[in-house]
């Protein structure tokens, strides 16, 4: 198949361009807020203990997320994949609308800034971190399709039907790897975690939906790393592992951990009910 005749620019006004690339995050940014304003609204899934933060709590940790999202993607993916261009065109670095956002350095970025955020406010990070991870999806799913209307991070060389021939990549057709991970990251994650919040009430248990949410990403990653060319200016790494599958180690642990613990805790106790009043007999 012929790759879609996309131009990444959707609306361009001189020297000014909006892009797909800045929208995709633009709306998994104002989605993810609004969902989990949203949860915040809904005390009995978070049980007695209550929502971990208010709506105008939430507002103000959109800005440190979307600092954390950018500085930390960006970051990242220097450091990680293209270290080279830090001596050799360091003005590259923060010309983030070229594309090269790492999710990895992104989520480091967001563990941060949740972090420093719940430090100022006294809030529990774990619970914050719960809702934050349940609507991490959202960003996933746009971020992939972005990916896939650049035209970057194709898969490998297949002759599956569906395959398609990316206009950077050669006459070879490959695996459309984005919109996999755009699936599984994206629309599988979330469902997953919204029968986490919703349906087995996992967000009364702290960090439960965060770690659902490491190991879930790290796994989905793992696997469609397979169909994914790895990047050309990285080493070969043994064992046939990628970066983004080294990478995902650390989050199958973290996640593992996170699920044993939150799961171990004993549940904040439930109300008491009122003890019902002693009958008097009359006289």
């Amino acid at each position: 198949m012929p790759f879609p005749d996309f131009d990444p620019v959707l609306v361009q006004i001189g020297p000014f361009a909006i892009r797909w690339y800045a929208l995709a995050y633009v709306a998994g940014i104002l989605l993810g807020w609004r969902y989990v304003a949203g949860l915040m609204k809904k005390p009995a899934l978070w049980g007695p203990r209550g929502a971990p933060a208010t709506p105008a709590q939430v507002d103000d940790l959109v800005l440190w997320i979307t600092l954390g999202v950018i500085l930390g993607g960006r970051l990242g993916h220097v450091f990680f994949y293209t270290p080279s261009i830090i001596v050799e065109d360091p003005l590259e670095i923060v010309q983030v609308w070229h594309g090269g956002m790492s999710f990895h350095g992104g989520a480091l970025g967001v563990l941060v800034a949740v972090f420093a955020f719940c430090w100022k406010n006294r809030l529990d990070v774990l619970r914050v971190g719960d809702a934050i991870t349940a609507c991490a999806p959202i960003g996933l799913f746009f971020g992939r399709i972005a990916n896939f209307i650049n035209g970057e991070l194709w898969g490998r060389p297949t002759d599956a039907p569906w395959a398609i021939v990316f206009p950077q990549a050669g006459i070879e057709p490959r695996h459309p790897s984005q919109l996999y991970e755009a699936a599984l990251e994206g629309l599988v994650l979330f469902l997953i975690l919204r029968w986490a919040t919703h349906g087995a009430g996992l967000l009364k248990r702290r960090g439960v939906v965060a770690g659902l949410f490491l190991l879930g990403y790290a796994l989905f990653r793992t696997f469609v790393e397979n169909f994914r060319e790895p990047d050309r200016y990285l080493q070969h790494f043994p064992f046939g592992l990628t970066m983004g599958m080294m990478l995902s180690a650390p989050m199958v642990i973290g996640g593992l951990f996170l699920i044993w613990r939150g799961l171990r805790e004993p549940p904040a106790a439930e109300a008491a009910a009122p003890l019902p009043q002693a009958q008097t007999k009359s006289p």
